[in-house]
C-alpha cells in the first residue's frame, strides 16, 4: 500500500507522520498520479503549523510531478503514461500516489524533467503572476526582491534577467549573496549587517523602487514601504518570518500614496486556461535556457520533517524536492 505524510495535529515538524493510505481508481474528471518528485514550499510549513488552518487530518503538499497511471471518465487532456506536474487543488502531494482533479495537471515538455518541474509549478508560477500580472515588469525597471537566494528568489532573479530588469535582492549571508548574483541579481544586500532601506535609497539615488516583492513578512515590514517611490506597490506574497501585524491604512498615504496587495497563486491560476498559459510561458524560458531550476537539496519523502527543519532554519538555498 502506498504511503503519505499525514497531519493529525498541527505543530512542529514532529507532527508529520509517515502512514499507509488507500488510493483508489479515479472518478469522473480525475486522474491517478504516481509521484516521482515533490516540491517543498514554505506554505507547507504554514499548513503544518496551523498558521493557515485546515480541517484535520490531512496530507501535506501542493506541488509535485510524476506520471499519470489512470484517468477517469471525461478526461481527455492527459492519458496514462503522460509526464505531468501540478500545483493547486486539494492538498496531498506529500504522497507516493494520489487521485486528484485532472484539470490541475499540466503535461511536461520533453526538455523539462520531473525533478525540475517539481521545483517550478508553485514557485515558478508565483514569479509569473508577480512579474507578468500583479505588477507587470518591463525592461529597464528596478525592483526590490526579498529573500533573493530562496526557492522563489532564484527563479525571480533569472526571470528578471531575462526581462532586462535590475534586481536589488536581500539575503542573509555572503554565500547567499554570491548565489543570488550568479542567478541574475544585480545588487545584493546582506540584511544581517546592512540596513536594506538605506541601501535601496543609496542604490536608487534616493528615488526608491516602483515595486517591492516581499515574501518575508514581519521582519521586512514596514521597511519595505520605505523602499518604495511615490505611488509604488508593495506586493506581500508570503510571510516566512511571520505574518505582517495589522496596520493603519493611513500609513500608505503617509509614505507616498502607496499601493499594497496580498495576491495568491490560487487566484491567478484558478482557471485551467490561465494556469496552462502561465506554465507555457515559464516552460518556454526553461527550454530556451533562460530559467534553470535544478533542486539544490533532496530529501526522501519519508524524511519530510527533516526537510521542514532545514527550510525553517534557513539552511537551504534555492529549491528542495522530496523523492518517494
Amino acid at each position: 500500500m502506498p504511503h503519505a505524510i499525514r497531519i493529525h495535529a498541527v505543530g512542529g515538524p514532529e507532527v508529520m507522520k509517515w502512514e499507509e493510505v488507500a488510493v483508489g481508481e479515479p472518478g469522473a474528471g480525475e486522474a491517478r498520479v504516481r509521484h516521482t518528485a515533490i516540491g517543498l514550499n514554505y506554505i507547507d510549513t504554514y499548513h503544518r503549523s496551523g498558521l493557515y488552518k485546515l480541517p484535520l487530518p490531512f496530507t501535506l503538499g501542493s506541488e509535485a510531478a510524476g506520471v499519470v497511471e489512470a484517468v477517469g471518465p471525461g478526461v481527455d487532456w492527459v492519458h496514462p503514461g503522460d509526464r505531468v506536474a501540478y500545483t493547486g487543488g486539494p492538498l496531498g502531494s506529500y504522497s507516493e500516489r494520489r487521485v486528484m482533479p485532472a484539470d490541475r495537471l499540466v503535461k511536461l515538455p520533453d526538455a523539462v524533467s520531473e525533478r525540475v518541474a517539481a521545483t517550478l509549478m508553485l514557485k515558478g508560477l508565483t514569479v509569473q503572476y508577480l512579474f507578468r500580472q500583479t505588477h507587470r515588469l518591463e525592461a529597464g525597471d528596478t525592483i526590490l526582491f526579498h529573500a533573493a537566494a530562496g526557492g522563489v528568489g532564484l527563479i525571480a532573479c533569472q526571470w528578471a534577467r531575462a526581462l532586462g530588469v535590475t534586481v536589488i535582492g536581500t539575503v542573509g549571508t555572503d554565500e547567499k549573496a554570491a548565489l543570488a548574483k550568479a542567478n541574475g541579481c544585480t545588487h545584493t544586500i546582506v540584511y544581517s549587517r546592512e540596513n536594506f532601506v538605506e541601501r535601496v535609497r543609496e542604490l536608487t539615488g534616493g528615488k526608491g523602487v516602483p515595486v517591492v516583492y516581499d515574501g518575508v513578512g514581519r521582519d521586512t515590514f514596514p521597511g519595505s514601504l520605505d523602499c518604495l517611490s511615490p505611488r509604488g506597490m508593495w506586493v506581500a506574497f508570503g510571510n516566512a518570518s511571520g505574518p505582517v501585524p495589522p496596520f493603519d491604512i493611513l500609513l500608505l498615504s503617509q509614505k507616498g500614496s502607496l499601493y499594497a496587495t496580498r495576491p495568491t497563486l490560487a487566484t491567478y491560476a484558478a482557471k485551467r486556461e490561465d494556469m496552462t498559459a502561465m506554465a507555457s510561458e515559464m516552460f518556454d524560458l526553461v527550454t530556451a535556457g533562460k530559467l534553470v531550476s535544478e533542486p539544490r537539496q533532496t530529501f526522501a519523502l519519508k524524511d519530510a520533517a527533516d526537510a521542514h527543519r532545514a527550510l525553517q532554519s534557513r539552511a537551504t538555498t534555492g529549491a528542495t524536492v522530496l523523492v518517494p
